[in-house]
């Protein structure tokens, strides 16, 4: 029960009082040096002033300190997008290590506040500005709380009302085209509530920075909410000059989840056996490359690792010898030759389907066949190759075809440029130009990607390298079971499968090919 009585709060009086006895009290001084007598004429001329303050003042006092902070929702134990994500990679994580990854206040605020730039909200931790109302602690004011601390249940943050007023991120807006939403919805591929996967484009750059006018985030964020509240984020990268499926979390759960997915892809072969690994995310890329490798299929493990040139201007990534070496990454990549069994395209050689040649798989050729396809890859100069990186490495698939094969790909001038001056350039076969059915018709071009060019009957070849296929966990599913069931078993979670078609200047190589 509260006291009826008001509350007296006793408030004593600034430093002019002090001044007004010393200066009533100077006598004083003169006639003793008793610094006594200071104090007691300064107790004997100082003034009390009380104020009543009634408990709805209290309360009025209080409201209007609350107006100056904005109030995010009351945190509630949500699903750990993180954790969704290792369990469908198959992490086994223990107990104590469930227990210490919890929400962070950093992490709470970002996700009630995602149109706030993560500089702004780092800021005001930084500056102590945030204020947290813990649910277990009887509290009347909220207390600073710092990033790294971590969130209870029913905890609620404050931030400066003054938030409200800043924009969101800087992105500079450039005005809308019809053109340009056509072409961005015509990349789309797949959607669901929580993810989106695009057909990537060659050219078109995946992140925004330096000298970057128009990214692919920029544009998702733009013209692919579909009346969602948050833009598509990014959870993986491919290549400026590369092409294929790209997937983006729709929510910040379901990024968070597929980061962990694509982050636990990693793994070391030493301590995983290639064949018998359940790989809960496969991606398959297509690379045409100059020449022919020395086996028709394998696995390359050969560690990465970063050179520094022109003292610090450009870099590049190489084949480490020294794999103990501090800067060396272990990559693998898992590689065979392929050929295609599509309607009114005949393969090199004739109808030949894919196949590989290592232990544990079926070989469907024999050696006059394996003999007849190594000599029409030696006699046109290229090879089509279906790559799948088992690690995600920076250039990984670059580095292993030019250096560990090699072979480079098609359009990689930074790694196979020795090569591309020996290149010879096919003619468009006429056979080819009469069948105008069997090349697409390139989309309209609103970005200037030269999205015509680019096939090996151009003197300058555009990269030959497209994420073709890719297996992933239904994350929206996932998300479902883990929001009804805490401890629902995701092991038997079904997978979506994603296949991207060629781009024009590879399907063009394709086809003269072909021919």
């Amino acid at each position: 029960m509260k006291s009826q009585n008001p509350r007296r709060t006793t408030v004593m009086a600034g430093p002019w009082l002090l001044r007004r006895v010393v200066h009533r009290s100077r006598h004083l001084f003169a006639t003793s040096d008793d610094t006594q007598t200071l104090y007691s004429a300064f107790y004997r001329f100082q003034c009390h002033y009380a104020t009543t303050v009634t408990d709805a003042q209290v309360c009025n006092r209080n409201e209007n300190e609350k107006a100056k902070w904005l109030t995010l929702p009351p945190f509630n134990a949500t699903v750990n997008g993180a954790d969704l994500g290792r369990e469908l990679a198959g992490v086994i994580m223990d107990v104590k290590e469930n227990s210490t990854n919890t929400m962070t206040a950093l992490k709470w605020v970002q996700r009630c506040c995602p149109e706030l730039p993560k500089s702004l909200v780092q800021k005001l931790f930084r500056l102590r500005q945030v204020r947290r109302d813990s649910s277990n602690v009887e509290e009347q004011r909220p207390k600073r709380v710092s990033a790294k601390e971590s969130m209870n249940v029913g905890d609620r943050i404050f931030l400066p009302i003054t938030v409200q007023k800043f924009p969101s991120e800087k992105v500079v807006d450039y005005p809308s085209s019809e053109e340009e939403r056509k072409f961005v919805h015509s990349l789309e591929l797949y959607k669901d509530p929580e993810i989106i996967v695009v057909n990537k484009p060659p050219g078109m750059p995946v992140q925004g920075g330096i000298g970057i006018k128009r990214s692919l985030d920029e544009l998702a964020a733009k013209y692919m909410r579909h009346e969602c509240s948050e833009a598509p984020r990014l959870v993986h990268r491919l290549d400026r000059d590369c092409s294929g499926l790209l997937v983006m979390g729709r929510t910040q759960l379901s990024a968070s989840a597929l980061h962990s997915i694509f982050r636990e892809k990693t793994f070391d072969s030493q301590n995983e056996d290639l064949e018998s690994k359940k790989r809960i995310l496969q991606k398959k890329y297509w690379a045409l490359v100059i020449g022919c490798p020395r086996r028709s299929g394998g696995i390359i493990s050969a560690p990465l690792g970063k050179l520094v040139l022109d003292n610090g201007k450009s870099e590049r990534i190489t084949i480490m010898s020294d794999v103990r070496a501090p800067s060396a990454q272990y990559a693998v990549t898992e590689y065979r030759i392929i050929g295609s069994s599509e309607k009114g395209v005949s393969d090199p050689p004739k109808a030949m389907h894919f196949w590989r040649i290592r232990d544990g798989y079926v070989n469907i050729f024999g050696e006059s066949e394996q003999h007849r396809l190594k000599v029409w890859c030696r006699e046109s100069g290229y090879t089509w190759l279906e790559l799948s990186p088992l690690t995600g490495r920076k250039h990984q698939l670059r580095v292993h075809c030019a250096e560990a094969l090699g072979t480079p790909i098609v359009g990689d001038y930074k790694y196979g440029w020795q090569a591309h001056r020996k290149m010879k350039h096919l003619p468009l076969p006429t056979s080819v130009l009469n069948l105008g059915v069997q090349i697409p018709r390139q989309k309209p071009d609103p970005f200037n990607l030269r999205l015509g060019n680019g096939s090996i009957s151009d003197k300058q070849p555009h990269l030959h390298l497209h994420c073709k296929e890719m297996v992933l966990p239904n994350i929206s599913l996932a998300l479902q079971r883990a929001q009804v069931v805490s401890d629902a078993d995701l092991v038997d979670v079904e997978s979506i499968k994603l296949v991207a078609p060629l781009p024009f200047h590879m399907q063009k190589s394709w086809d003269c090919l072909s021919s």
